[in-house]
C-alpha cells in the first residue's frame, strides 16, 4: 500500500511518498499554487498517479492548523480515501539540518525543502504506526 504525505503551506506544498511495506519515505516534489482549489487538483493528480491508499497531512499549531485541516478535509472529499493528520512540529527545521548534513547543495535544498519536510512527516508516521 502506498502512502502520500503533505507538508501544507499557503503558497507551496511538499509531497513525499512511501510504500508501507518498505517503511521508507521519499521526497517527491514541491507544488507551487495560487489557489487552494489548484492545490487540491494537483495533489489529487499525484495521488492518483502514485495509486495511494491514504494521505498523511502534517499539522502545526494555531491558525495554520485550522487551515491545514480544512485543506485535508477537502482533499479527503476529492480523493475518497483516508486523510490522517500527523504532528509536523519542527519538521522543516529538521529537514534543513538533515539536508545540510547530507551535503545537499543550497539551491537544491531550497527547491525541495518542503518535500524533505513531507518525507520526515511521513517517516515519523510510518515509524509510529506499527
Amino acid at each position: 500500500m502506498k502512502v502520500l504525505a503533505i507538508d501544507y503551506g499557503r503558497k507551496k506544498i511538499g509531497v513525499a511518498v512511501a510504500n508501507s511495506e518498505s517503511n521508507l519515505a521519499e521526497p517527491l516534489s514541491v507544488i507551487r499554487f495560487e489557489t487552494q482549489e489548484e492545490a487540491i487538483k494537483r495533489v489529487s493528480e499525484i495521488a492518483k498517479i502514485e495509486n495511494v491508499a491514504k494521505v498523511i497531512v502534517g499539522v502545526s499549531e494555531g491558525e495554520m492548523a485550522k487551515e491545514t485541516k480544512m485543506f485535508g478535509k477537502k482533499l479527503e472529499e476529492e480523493l475518497k480515501i483516508a486523510v490522517i493528520y500527523q504532528d509536523e512540529t519542527l519538521s522543516t527545521q529538521e529537514a534543513q539540518v538533515l539536508s545540510i548534513k547530507a551535503k545537499i547543495k543550497r539551491k537544491k535544498r531550497r527547491e525541495l525543502e518542503d518535500a524533505y519536510s513531507a518525507a520526515l512527516i511521513l517517516q515519523n508516521y510510518l515509524d509510529n504506526v506499527k
